[in-house]
């Protein structure tokens, strides 16, 4: 047995279990393991119309640092393939731009994420029938997280619809 800060932990190597045991006043007790296993993530794909008929707005909207910081983020500065987005006085991350075309998409991945193959993306279509763009969203959440995301990117395309007059 270990000791260390009051509690005891016993190791069986052969199973490779941690059980987590203090001792109260000359008796052990064993508490129960708590693991929380990172919760795999879905994927979220959200579709907004934008009535709007430029596509040079939409996309200078989405791939640029001014145009985002219009509507996702407070400050955005861009160099080379990594993105730095500030929110309020204390929140920061970056994000690497993988993946781009031109007047159709560009794919972001925070570098704090552990999973490389997560990421979001902002692609720009156009529906021929009505002239609209659609501005479609790709992004990963844990299954109950999933709408809070929702609110949180309708939040932000409403900004950018109100920012751009779409």
């Amino acid at each position: 047995m270990i000791l260390c800060d009051c509690f005891y932990f016993y190791v069986m190597q052969k199973y490779k279990i941690i059980i987590q045991c203090r001792l109260i006043k000359n008796k052990v007790f064993i508490l129960p393991r708590i693991t929380k296993r990172a919760m795999k993530k879905e994927k979220l794909h959200l579709e907004y119309t934008l009535n709007a008929t430029s596509k040079n707005i939409i996309w200078s909207s989405i791939n640029t640092p001014a145009g985002l910081e219009e509507w996702f983020a407070d400050k955005v500065i861009s160099e080379d393939k990594i993105v730095t987005f500030y929110w309020g006085k204390t929140e920061k991350r970056k994000a690497e731009i993988v993946a781009m075309r031109a007047f159709s998409f560009i794919r972001f991945r925070w570098l704090d994420t552990e999973d490389e193959r997560e990421y979001f993306e902002f692609k720009m279509t156009n529906n021929e029938l009505t002239g609209d763009y659609m501005l479609e969203i790709l992004d990963f959440a844990s299954p109950d997280e999933i709408e809070d995301q929702k609110e949180l990117w309708n939040s932000e395309i409403e900004k950018l619809k109100r920012a751009y007059g779409f």
